[in-house]
């Protein structure tokens, strides 16, 4: 009969304190990250650390301390969505960059349901996560009030209506850069523009059309509006094709993103026309879409790794104790290619 082999014993604060001739107190406090510690007794404490193969011990430290080390990464949009969106994953991946190096954990939490909504409220009322980390929010979101009532550390990618009043917000100007880039394909000599406007009931989407209609000023025409529920290749699609038969004179196109735009080039090329020599589109995001359309699209570059990445900055400078600014903007610029 085989007997299991004996467990090694798990190397303490006591170990440690022992080889490095230090007190308990002291390797506690290098470990919790406090400033009283010796650059000597720093020094030998590590030292003993790599001789004892000592872990720390951290689900019972953030029980003493009442912290999770883990930052909500909330998405309210559908699950086909975040796989379609490059931004969302850029976004993703720059907090998660920054929480990484902070020592924290990101808990991905996706809302498309209204049971998502649910199931992800009973998961933030638990004290599962420190702090969250909002894109995509609409307005009045039920997720935001949650946050507010919990009171929550949240940072939001974007500003949406009614978030909560202590949350931090990284932004772009949306309503700035639709608007330049709507100036641009206008100058390109074209006449009857139309958008796909997108999102309407976040800030960026509502931004977007703000910024293409002060761009195109008194020749503005509603009719020539396009509204999709969602940032998608589809939705751009299918946009478009309505829009072509309302207005079949269009010579130029504002997706309200490369997803959008591609969608949207497709079915112009079903309708027979060529672009840009019948119709001009630009986009916005500079994703991985605006590189796989032909031609390649002119589009706004929005920092989309940034934007997480400044998320996740706020959201732990709050954890910590620190007053971060309201609102973080960070800048984006016109990429002139093929398509108009």
């Amino acid at each position: 009969m085989t007997t299991k082999p004996a467990r090694s014993k798990r190397a303490t604060v006591h170990d440690v304190a022992l080889e490095a001739g230090v007190s308990r107190g002291t390797v506690s406090r290098y470990v919790n990250g406090e400033r009283y510690v010796s650059a000597a007794a720093r020094e030998a404490i590590e030292a003993a650390i790599a001789k004892v193969g000592y872990v720390p011990n951290t689900a019972a430290r953030n029980l003493v301390m009442q912290r999770t080390q883990a930052v909500g990464f909330i998405v309210h949009e559908p699950h086909s969505l975040f796989v379609e969106d490059p931004n969302i994953g850029e976004i993703l991946l720059g907090a998660n960059t920054r929480l990484s190096e902070a020592d924290h954990q990101m808990a991905v939490l996706i809302v498309d349901t209204e049971r998502d909504t649910d199931r992800v409220a009973r998961y933030l009322s638990g004290g599962l996560v420190d702090g969250v980390i909002i894109v995509s929010a609409r307005a009045d979101d039920p997720i935001t009030r949650v946050v507010e009532r919990l009171q929550l550390p949240a940072a939001y990618v974007g500003h949406p209506p009614g978030a909560a009043s202590t949350a931090s917000f990284v932004v772009i100007d949306n309503r700035g850069a639709a608007r330049s880039i709507t100036e641009r394909l206008a100058a390109t000599g074209r006449r009857r523009i139309g958008m796909i406007a997108a999102a309407l009931d976040r800030d960026s989407g509502a931004d977007r059309l703000a910024g293409f209609r002060e761009a195109l000023g008194d020749a503005f025409d509603e009719a020539l509006v396009e509204p999709v529920p969602l940032y998608s290749y589809s939705a751009g699609r299918d946009g478009m094709r309505r829009l072509l038969e309302r207005a079949p004179d269009l010579d130029g196109v504002f997706a309200a993103s490369d997803a959008v735009a591609a969608g949207a080039i497709e079915a112009i090329k079903e309708s027979g026309r060529q672009v840009p020599d019948d119709i001009g589109v630009v986009g916005f995001d500079d994703s991985a879409w605006a590189r796989r359309t032909t031609p390649p699209l002119s589009t706004v570059s929005q920092p989309a790794a940034g934007l997480g990445a400044g998320a996740a900055e706020l959201v732990l400078a709050r954890l910590h104790g620190e007053d971060p600014p309201a609102e973080r903007r960070l800048d984006c610029e016109i990429v002139w290619r093929g398509s108009a």
